[in-house]
């Protein structure tokens, strides 16, 4: 561990460790991934600005995302099948991030489920919501969001219907993999990955099996969620959905600046400008492109703006906190630590990024998150 200096280093590890399919679920981005690749080379071109001379004692990233304290403006985003890139892997990260002091995201198509999460921790994590046809199944993922204490709930808007990812369709993705021919050779040349499947009950999707009408096992599992996602979600469900959660509510998926003024206007109580990590529509703007406009439509109203898609340093997170976002989320990044160690793994991705952070802000002249605005940013070199 002494050794890995980056995320790029985890991501390394990861590829040896973790089984094929589910590593390129990760990985993978839509149609040409023109989107998700745009997603980290727009960060290249923003240039900072170098100070000198002065005071940087007392340094502080410490911040604050929907009135949350937390030690670095970095929230972990909802990723679905953790727990098959390492077995129990929702409660490998939710306990580093709670360890850490920053917020974690369970999905709805997690492996564990949200009561194996609570019963593993001891402070609330958020909850992701998808919307599903069957109206109400969502309305009892809100209840037992709510029994877990989540203290937040996040909404997905972009999933309405599917992006095609290659890779998943040629590797037959599924919780638990298919054994074909293909899977069963990758699987013999992961043995610690194997070892840790065999040591937990928890192999497909727990907050869907045995709470869905008709959901009893992965044959029933699969059918049902190729029907479920709703294509007719409307701002009208984000109002039912505020109303039925009635504690806070983050909107994840904005990219254009009429979509921000309506999650503003449903009063929600952040919004995260998002493209889904380039798995969704490809082609459209990266997150970092789009935040600007974003920030600029919405400022002064109350609501926060937050930024995913394409984060892999503290220096990403900085530039994303200049251009006006309130907070980030990771993805990718610590799935490359969950799946290089476990727990030890997201706490080193929590690590490097919290040290490049502030050793960026440091560079810049700033000693407070708080401080950091566009004027740390050569002009001209930035998205406005």
């Amino acid at each position: 561990m002494t050794v890995i200096t980056c995320i790029e280093d985890l991501r390394a590890i990861a590829r040896r460790r973790v089984p094929r399919m589910f590593l390129d679920y990760v990985e993978a981005g839509s149609w040409t991934e023109s989107t998700l690749r745009a997603n980290h080379a727009d960060f290249q071109p923003i240039r900072l600005r170098q100070r000198v001379a002065v005071n940087l004692e007392g340094r502080s990233i410490a911040s604050k995302m929907v009135g949350e304290e937390v030690a670095m403006p970095v929230a972990l985003a909802p990723i679905g099948v953790c727990g098959m890139v390492h077995a129990d892997g929702e409660i490998h990260v939710a306990r580093a991030a709670e360890k850490f002091g920053v917020p974690f995201t369970l999905s709805t198509m997690s492996i564990c489920s949200i009561e194996d999460v609570a019963a593993a921790t001891t402070k609330p994590f958020w909850f992701q919501l998808y919307v599903m046809r069957d109206r109400d199944f969502a309305e009892r993922l809100i209840d037992r969001a709510k029994a877990a204490k989540c203290s937040a709930l996040v909404l997905t808007l972009d999933l309405q219907i599917l992006g095609q990812r290659h890779l998943d369709l040629k590797n037959g993705l599924t919780a638990p993999p298919r054994p074909t021919i293909p899977n069963i050779l990758n699987l013999l040349t992961k043995p610690r990955w194997v070892a840790g499947m065999m040591g937990t009950r928890r192999h497909t999707f727990r907050n869907i099996v045995g709470h869905a009408k008709g959901v009893t096992d992965p044959s029933s599992l699969f059918a049902w969620t190729a029907q479920q996602f709703d294509p007719s979600l409307d701002w009208g469900d984000v109002e039912w959905i505020k109303k039925r959660w009635g504690g806070k509510l983050i909107l994840k998926g904005i990219l254009e600046a009429e979509d921000a003024k309506r999650a503003r206007d449903s009063g929600a109580d952040a919004l995260i400008v998002s493209n889904h990590g380039g798995r969704q529509l490809d082609g459209a703007l990266s997150s970092v492109r789009a935040l600007p406009a974003i920030v600029d439509a919405v400022a002064g109203s109350g609501i926060e703006v937050w930024m995913d898609s394409g984060i892999r340093s503290g220096q990403e997170v900085l530039k994303a906190i200049a251009l006006g976002a309130k907070g980030t989320m990771i993805g990718r990044a610590f799935v490359y630590g969950l799946g290089a160690y476990g727990e030890a793994g997201v706490a080193k991705a929590l690590e490097l990024i919290a040290r490049e952070l502030d050793l960026t802000m440091a560079f810049c002249g700033r000693t407070h998150i708080g401080d950091v605005g566009r004027d740390i940013l050569v002009p001209g070199t930035y998205p406005t």
